[in-house]
């Protein structure tokens, strides 16, 4: 029994889904993930936007393209996410 929630908790990735801004180095995108934070006084939202260097194998996605990325082990100073799908395409 314990053994199963072990596996299950080492196994959970966290999964962010952006767009990407720049995929002009070889197998990396720089993928701006957009979230929103309600403002602690005047209480209206406000979005933030984080940039994460994602790993991408086989050069597959683009500029502008919406993607979903899952957190892996450290692959260079800064590429600390992988691709795990290309949801839509730029147009």
């Amino acid at each position: 029994m314990s053994e199963q929630i072990q596996e299950k908790d080492r196994n959970a990735r966290a999964v962010r889904t952006g767009e990407v801004v720049s995929a002009k180095g070889d197998k990396t995108l720089v993928v701006r993930v957009t979230r929103r934070v309600r403002h602690p006084l005047y209480e209206r939202f406000i979005k933030k936007s984080t940039k994460l260097h994602v790993h991408d194998e086989e050069n597959t996605a683009g500029e502008g393209d919406t993607v979903r990325v899952v957190s892996t082990r450290p692959l260079s100073k800064l590429k600390r996410w992988r691709l795990e799908e290309v949801i839509e395409r730029a147009k």
